[in-house]
């Protein structure tokens, strides 16, 4: 246990100006696991009117690491990932879900699975990602 809890990790996420920009809020964090999301807006789109792929990588970046945070404590670094797009992202929000599969003294790996919301609640599986994330502890 981290210590740490939802309204915190709000607080981290608040003092990063990007995730300001994008108006990312975290919606679970705990146990493991970590969701954000995003509200899709046209300053977030691409020119064909979806996501674009770097909201969706940020989505997975963030989400991934404080899913680690949750196992390694609040010192952390994302150490790597990887995202494969599914489909194009579209609808109200992108919500990122990412859990722990193995965390061990100095790392940890984790998935994370994005989906766009439509207004009526369906979500759509728009990407995967997985990440390593390392212990900035000394």
């Amino acid at each position: 246990m981290t210590g740490l809890d939802l309204q915190m990790a709000q607080k981290v996420l608040d003092s990063q100006p990007f995730s300001r920009l994008v108006g990312a809020r975290i919606t679970a964090f705990g146990d493991g696991a970590a969701a954000l999301e995003v509200d899709i807006r046209p300053e977030l789109q691409q020119q064909n009117g979806f996501v674009h792929g770097g909201v969706l990588s940020y989505a997975a970046d963030n989400s991934i690491t404080f899913a680690a945070g949750t196992t390694l404590g609040p010192a952390v670094l994302t150490g790597g990932f990887s995202i494969q797009y599914i489909q194009p992202a579209t609808g109200r929000t992108l919500i990122a879900r990412a859990i722990v599969v193995h965390s061990g003294r100095r790392q940890a790996v984790v998935r994370c699975d994005l989906f766009a919301a439509a207004d009526d609640g369906t979500e759509t599986l728009c990407a995967v990602a997985q990440g390593t994330v390392l212990s900035a502890r000394n």
